[in-house]
């Protein structure tokens, strides 16, 4: 697998979620959720519709992720991806019973090598250059979190990595490019 990198610009972010949005709510969907969760691609596309709607057809604020060892994680859905999943299910053609990222084709979802082409399509389409693909939406919700005070415990733990200097290396933080951390607790 090709080495890709995090989206750690904002403005990079913006002018993808606008080129996405004019092209596909699907497509826009799958950014705004990667980003935003850190799912890995192939646990994003599992999703069902029904997973994340509650019993009154309402958006969850929690999709509930099974594992392999049958353990359920609360992945957090915040607004911009509730309000990216109301704006896609709303437009679209999907019922319950289906994948969210349905390809029209196949009625199955969409592919890992279709998810990596639709963010490198987006990322030329945007006029950026680098080197991007389905797991920069990963690695962009680590590098986003580390640089706004999360724990680097806690986002290694949430990528599951055996030591905070693969998390580090992960998410693309160098030894010498570490945020500066400002603890103060002002008593």
């Amino acid at each position: 697998m090709e080495y890709v990198e995090a989206f750690k610009d904002i403005n990079q972010i913006s002018k993808i979620k606008t080129y996405l949005r004019a092209h596909s709510s699907r497509d826009y969907l799958l950014f705004v959720l990667g980003i935003n969760t850190g799912m890995k691609i192939n646990e994003m596309l599992e999703i069902t519709v029904a997973s994340v709607l509650d019993e009154t057809g309402k958006i969850k604020e929690f999709y509930e992720q099974r594992t392999e060892n049958d353990e359920v994680n609360q992945i957090y859905l915040n607004l911009k991806v509730r309000t990216a999943l109301q704006e896609y299910l709303k437009g679209s053609k999907v019922i319950e019973g289906q994948f969210l990222f349905l390809s029209p084709k196949t009625k199955k979802p969409i592919t890992r090598q279709q998810a990596h082409r639709i963010i490198h399509d987006a990322v030329e389409g945007a006029g950026l250059t680098g080197k991007f693909g389905a797991s920069s939406m990963r690695k962009t919700f680590g590098y986003h979190a580390y640089k706004q005070g999360v724990s680097l415990a806690l986002i290694q733990k949430h990528y599951h990595h055996s030591s905070p200097s693969e998390t580090l290396k992960y998410i693309g933080i160098s030894k010498e490019k570490k945020f500066k951390t400002n603890i103060d607790v002002n008593l």
